[in-house]
């Protein structure tokens, strides 16, 4: 029997409707108490104890992974983004990475639209005024006559484009690899240097992944670009964007506003200025909300488990459709 430490919050949740599932492998689980994510002190409490990992954003680093050597094989990641897990420690010890590619690229780019939508259309803020007995009529303005930068133009970046396009913005791209000259040419994207793209975008959305080139890529610098109508949306990762200097930015008015779901410590600590900025719109690290899209990465993750502890994956198949909801 292996055993295997389950501590992807989404997961957790519905463990009981999955813990059949696993069992059928004959794998033992370890359910610990998480709060959004693990820790390196809190995975090295179980190190030695399991053969593979279900996990979320937890912080498995060389320390850990090292710790759970010999026997950890597998480390399958809920989602698409690794950068919490040191990939080159574990290329280095043998231990396999499952993740789900492109899994949330529907739900996080609808997230995107619907940002845009709010501040254009200034849906928040009239619905404050009206709700605090002002009759204000605060000027909006279309999606049609606004510009977009995307910044990453990956899975995720490319269906944002392909909603924004569908509104008629005029759609500025960056990205450090070449996109596919079909697809700039159908969605109309102009590719440009992220200096021009932040000082012209009405809206600048981050939809790159986390990785050392991308860590506080929007930095003071770059904000300080910014013409004073702009909004930034980061739905990828909170440390992409240098959080103090955003919060600079805000202030002096250098931006127009923020959406963010995501933050460089989470949860957003309750000292943050964030959260007293009214021209800000957050959210817990929830644009990748969709129970069909999590359905999939439920039994995605799992298949990836098991192929990391060299156990056969194709009985999940008719597992699913015993055990669905």
């Amino acid at each position: 029997m292996k055993t295997v430490l389950v501590s992807a919050p989404y997961l957790l949740t519905e463990i009981e409707r999955f813990r059949p599932v696993l069992e059928a492998f004959d794998l033992d689980l370890i359910i610990p108490e998480v709060h959004e994510r693990l820790s390196e002190e809190e995975i090295l409490v179980h190190a030695g104890q399991f053969d593979g990992t279900i996990c979320g954003d937890d912080r498995y680093t060389r320390r850990v992974i090292e710790a759970c050597r010999p026997r950890l094989q597998v480390i399958s990641k809920w989602g698409t983004g690794i950068d919490s897990i040191d990939q080159t420690a574990a290329a280095e010890m043998g231990v396999m990475i499952g993740n789900t590619p492109n899994a949330f690229t529907v739900p996080v780019s609808e997230s995107v639209m619907g940002y845009m939508l709010a501040f254009a259309r200034q849906v928040p803020w009239l619905d404050d005024a009206i709700k605090a007995g002002t009759w204000e009529k605060i000027n909006g303005k279309t999606l049609v006559e606004s510009t977009l930068g995307v910044i990453g133009v990956g899975n995720v970046g490319k269906a944002v484009i392909r909603r924004a396009h569908a509104f008629g913005m005029k759609i500025l791209g960056n990205d450090i690899v070449e996109i596919a000259p079909d697809f700039v040419l159908e969605y109309g994207v102009e590719m440009t240097g992220l200096e021009d793209l932040m000082a012209r975008a009405d809206f600048i959305s981050v939809n790159c992944t986390l990785n050392p080139t991308s860590y506080h890529l929007i930095n003071a610098e770059h904000l300080s670009l910014c013409r004073p109508g702009a909004v930034l949306i980061n739905t990828a990762r909170g440390p992409v964007v240098d959080e103090p200097a955003l919060v600079a930015a805000l202030q002096a008015g250098t931006l127009r506003g923020a959406a963010l779901d995501v933050f460089e410590v989470e949860p957003l600590p309750a000292e943050s200025p964030l959260r007293g900025m009214d021209q800000v719109l957050l959210a817990p690290h929830n644009s990748n909300s969709s129970p069909l899209f999590w359905e999939r990465v439920h039994w995605n993750t799992i298949k990836n488990l098991l192929i990391g502890l060299d156990i056969d994956p194709d009985p999940l198949a008719a597992l699913r459709e015993q055990f669905k909801d």
